[in-house]
């Protein structure tokens, strides 16, 4: 199962191309406009969530209402879609594809910065949205939320042992998508302080998944590794710089007797996901030699603050290479809630590829 995207931020809309879908699988659109709908939520939002009412329309692939195992293709219009009327830009803004973008393709700013632009990822959060129905007629829930803005939540330890639903009900209360909905009004107020200063945040991203069997990717070639596939899935959203599973970057600092986890077994749990083998601990993530371990999927990504800033930063005129300051266009102050509901679909995409992949052997 692949995914590829096609349109710009200010073209007349996204396009996804999902190839290699399975047959038979009864496909809710209301489930995908919920997921795009999310993506556009979340306080510290930008102007253009105000103007675009993201919903998908199924273009092949689905016949009453469940896939064919034809390519699938899902459209997102865009209501606003004015490129052509859009200006030149000569400034490269820090942070962003303009100026590597601008010299690799020999192309103005505008289309660089419209083709890079996160308003791709509308696509891949429809694709995901799909794929999970996918996952779901196979037992697995996929779930992200926010866990920290800008250093501004500490970590709750006990979080670490909640099952989904609780996991699900305890986002849905948080404008942050956050599992602590009563820091809001404090998260709140930080960002409107950082918005007065024309300033932006970024943040750390949680997804977990749960009922992955045991064995999907491999320890054959290292281009089929589980978590391979995950942290490039991952690393490819925009803004994202740094990925973790299970216990990542503090398991460099951890002995070996703390850091792996005893195997265990448990004859009640031998038609679940983990086969009933039993782990007092999931530092591993989930994963171990490239491959699904039967205990819950978690990855972490590290979100920097969006670039386009209202406090200009430096740059130069590519024309004069003369120093200028940079522009402005209409953005986020803070969209790492959005960010999470990328990372959670493009995750989905990645683990129904790796599903179906292992449905062939």
């Amino acid at each position: 199962m692949k995914c590829k995207t096609a349109g710009e931020s200010h073209g007349q809309g996204i396009l996804a191309l999902i190839e290699g879908f399975p047959a038979g699988i009864t496909i809710n659109t209301n489930g995908i406009n919920a997921e795009l709908q999310r993506r556009q939520g979340g306080y510290g939002r930008g102007g253009r969530q105000k103007l675009e009412t993201d919903s998908v329309e199924i273009l092949t692939g689905i016949w009453r209402g469940k896939s064919t195992g034809a390519p699938i293709t899902l459209w997102v219009k865009n209501k606003d879609f004015r490129i052509d009327e859009a200006p030149d830009l000569f400034q490269p803004r820090p942070g962003h594809a303009d100026l590597p973008g601008s010299i690799k393709y020999n192309e103005p700013i505008r289309p660089i910065l419209e083709r890079s632009s996160a308003r791709e990822t509308a696509a891949r959060v429809a694709a995901g949205a799909l794929a999970k129905q996918y996952l779901a007629a196979h037992g697995i829930n996929i779930i992200g939320f926010v866990k920290n803005i800008g250093g501004f939540l500490s970590d709750d330890p006990n979080d670490a042992a909640l099952d989904y639903d609780t996991v699900l009900q305890r986002r849905t209360q948080s404008e942050f998508y956050t599992l602590h909905s009563e820091h809001d009004d404090r998260l709140k107020s930080e960002i409107d302080r950082i918005s007065a200063g024309g300033d932006s945040v970024g943040g750390i991203i949680e997804v977990r998944i749960f009922g992955v069997p045991i064995g999907l990717g491999s320890c054959m070639q290292w281009d089929m590794k589980l978590d391979g596939k995950l942290a490039q899935a991952v690393m490819s959203v925009q803004a994202q710089k740094g990925v973790e599973i299970g216990l990542g970057f503090a398991s460099a600092t951890t002995p070996g007797s703390q850091m792996h986890d005893p195997i265990g077994y448990d004859a009640a749990l031998q038609d679940t996901s983990c086969q009933g083998f039993t782990r007092p601990s999931n530092n591993a993530g989930g994963i171990e030699g490239g491959m699904s371990n039967g205990q819950p999927i978690i990855i972490r990504s590290a979100m920097k603050p969006i670039p386009t800033l209202q406090k200009p930063l430096d740059s130069v005129d590519l024309r004069t290479k003369e120093a200028v300051p940079t522009f402005y266009e209409r953005s986020d102050v803070c969209a790492v809630p959005a960010g999470s509901v990328v990372i959670e679909n493009v995750a989905a995409m990645t683990i129904a590829e790796c599903l179906a992949e292992n449905k062939k052997h």
